[in-house]
């Protein structure tokens, strides 16, 4: 079974990109996106994350599952920038909204070291309409790349709701026991927005200790001790940017102080 490469506790930071070639946001006049990611991943390093992971932010509106191929190439390049200049720590990788088969393509063709699903199992609605989760495909296809990369896998992930009726608890340990995520992210209801501490003791108590839980949204400096008490890492975006504008740079100094807030929890 895949395990993270990180010991609790741990930070991972997160590069947004902005708007790739072919997403509507997209300014062809340079290629700005991929040096603003070149420019986060420095500052993420410098201030001492843990790892860091790589998402195509900036693509809004998202397709619900499959990307086009030059989305995947441009996560391609800014994955290959970002571990170039990662020194050695982890990078992964979201393939938004729920492109779990390019993600695994991208970690086996840039050496990425893990990736995030927001849908893994169940099914979700969403502002991409209903998307429901591929773990069968997904494990097959890690299976026949011969890949040892874990799957961080949301569970009632933000920017949607459950379909059906299945609780957080149920929705956790089928994600583990059935979908054999190998880790498992908490988050609040939209980007930035921070996840409730009664879900995340729900979710510890329905899986034990022997899965790691990540807070996937809204973990700041107020609240990044009351996260650790149930998980054993964060991941982090917002909190990051200068002034807390997801829309801005990463900080150094925000980084290297939630850096030493989560190293003394």
């Amino acid at each position: 079974m895949p395990v993270l490469p990180f010991q609790r506790p741990f930070l991972i930071g997160v590069v947004h990109l902005l708007p790739t070639p072919g997403s509507p946001g997209h300014s062809p006049s340079g290629a700005s996106w991929l040096a603003r990611a070149r420019e986060d991943a420095d500052a993420l390093v410098a201030g001492g994350c843990h790892g860091i992971i790589v998402e195509n932010f900036g693509d809004t509106p998202f397709f619900p599952d499959h990307v086009p191929a030059e989305t995947i190439a441009s996560l391609a390049l800014a994955l290959s920038s970002v571990i170039d200049r990662a020194q050695g720590k982890p990078v992964g990788v979201n393939v938004l909204r729920n492109d779990a088969r390019a993600a695994l393509g991208l970690c086996a063709a840039t050496g990425a070291s893990f990736l995030r699903v927001n849908v893994h199992s169940g099914a979700m609605a969403t502002d991409q309409g209903l998307i429901e989760g591929q773990a069968a495909q997904t494990l097959r296809e890690r299976q026949r790349l011969q890949l040892q990369t874990p799957i961080l896998a949301d569970v009632h992930v933000k920017h949607a709701v459950p379909v059906g009726a299945a609780c957080l608890a149920d929705a956790a340990r089928d994600a583990v026991h059935r979908g054999h995520a190998d880790a498992l992210v908490v988050s609040g209801s939209a980007t930035g927005s921070p996840a409730d501490l009664q879900d995340l003791e729900t979710v510890r108590e329905a899986v034990g200790p022997g899965t790691p839980i990540l807070v996937g949204s809204g973990c700041t400096l107020d609240n990044a001790t009351q996260c650790l008490g149930w998980a054993d890492g964060l991941i982090v975006g917002t909190a990051l940017k200068h002034d807390g504008d997801v829309h801005q740079a990463v900080d150094e100094e925000r980084v290297r102080a939630l850096v030493s807030a989560v190293e003394g929890a």
